[in-house]
């Protein structure tokens, strides 16, 4: 149509300098007039690049939107992207499967989140040579990593409720999964247990003494969750700490819808420290990390594999016990008699 070769048509829009001003225009306007426009992704793939990120998830997308944690989280990872020229791939489990859902992603590298233990995908993303890097997860030598003090945190809102006299106390946890009963805990929840166990211990209190709670991290099933615990009077508990913000905005849905004061009647805590947590009303005592700067912090290391730079070690983010209005002193008419009070 324009009298030119294949190659000239593929100088045009892969290498235009290779070819004068006149040639491009008229093979541009026959692109136009024919309605043609390159597939992009096919190009990238073709160069063995896709200027795209992926995160690969641990739940499908309708529960993880669910959680606010991860809008912070992404926040991080986007910011990276757009400064870096990056798109953003969200990938979620294939049939329950992360493993399954490596091969179909077209990306140049993933942010695999939350993989507490490894069901082959470290060594699937090591096989096809995908750069990656585990983000609250279970560190593995020679792998890149981002997390945070989860085992700190644990122990000082655990250490705060029990400064505060409070020995009957629920916690409130993320479920493990079925695999718990074989594997115990793992990753970020295994660290916050032990955090947990850890100032227990320091008044002669252990896990058993306190009542432990699983349930998925939604907003409902915190408010179920604390429902339950409140519903036989001479078991309920003075304190909840909760190991998710979300599950800490249910449980103090829950009490209000019971017609009980925060915290005056019972005290309740969180971790993560989401932006709700400081307008909630009470405000939310909670464990604050670095949600945004960990997806930040996770994109640029990978981002840097990516490009065969220097690859970097485990990151290891601070904690910090934010103490606001919805945690207080044991009520009085229930201190009496409690261990170590």
């Amino acid at each position: 149509m324009v009298g030119v070769s294949r190659s000239a048509v593929s100088f045009a829009f892969n290498s235009p300098e290779r070819l004068s001003v006149a040639t491009r225009d008229r093979i541009f306007a026959a692109a136009k007039e024919l309605g043609y426009s390159p597939n992009t992704l096919a190009r990238m793939l073709q160069a063995g690049q896709t200027q795209s990120l992926g995160v690969l998830l641990p739940q499908n997308l309708a529960k993880i939107m669910e959680n606010p944690y991860y809008a912070r989280f992404l926040t991080g990872v986007g910011q990276v992207c757009d400064e870096q020229g990056f798109t953003l791939l969200l990938t979620p489990p294939l049939r329950d499967s992360m493993l399954k859902a490596i091969p179909y992603a077209a990306v140049d590298g993933f942010v695999v989140c939350g993989l507490e233990h490894d069901r082959g995908e470290v060594a699937e993303l090591q096989r096809r040579g995908i750069p990656f890097v585990l983000v609250d997860s279970s560190p593995w030598a020679d792998v890149p990593s981002v997390d945070v003090d989860d085992e700190s945190g644990a122990r000082e809102v655990t250490r705060h409720i029990l400064e505060l006299g409070h020995r009957r106390m629920a916690l409130l946890s993320i479920d493990p999964g079925p695999e718990r009963a074989e594997r115990g805990y793992r990753g970020p929840l295994a660290r916050r247990m032990a955090g947990v166990a850890d100032a227990l211990s320091q008044v002669g209190m252990d896990l058993k003494d306190i009542n432990l709670v699983e349930v998925p991290a939604t907003r409902m099933d915190g408010y179920r969750a604390a429902k339950a615990l409140m519903a036989t009077a001479e078991a309920a508990p003075t304190a909840i700490i909760a190991l998710s913000d979300i599950l800490a905005f249910g449980a103090v849905d829950a009490l209000h819808d019971l017609g009980l004061r925060v915290p005056e009647d019972v005290s309740v805590t969180g971790f993560d420290d989401l932006p709700e947590s400081a307008w909630l009303r009470p405000r939310l005592t909670s464990v604050r990390q670095a949600i945004a700067a960990k997806g930040r912090t996770a994109a640029d290391f990978l981002i840097s594999a990516i490009r065969g730079e220097d690859q970097h070690p485990h990151q290891l983010l601070g904690t910090s016990l934010i103490v606001r209005d919805s945690s207080a002193r044991v009520p009085a008419a229930q201190s009496t008699g409690l261990p170590n009070a």
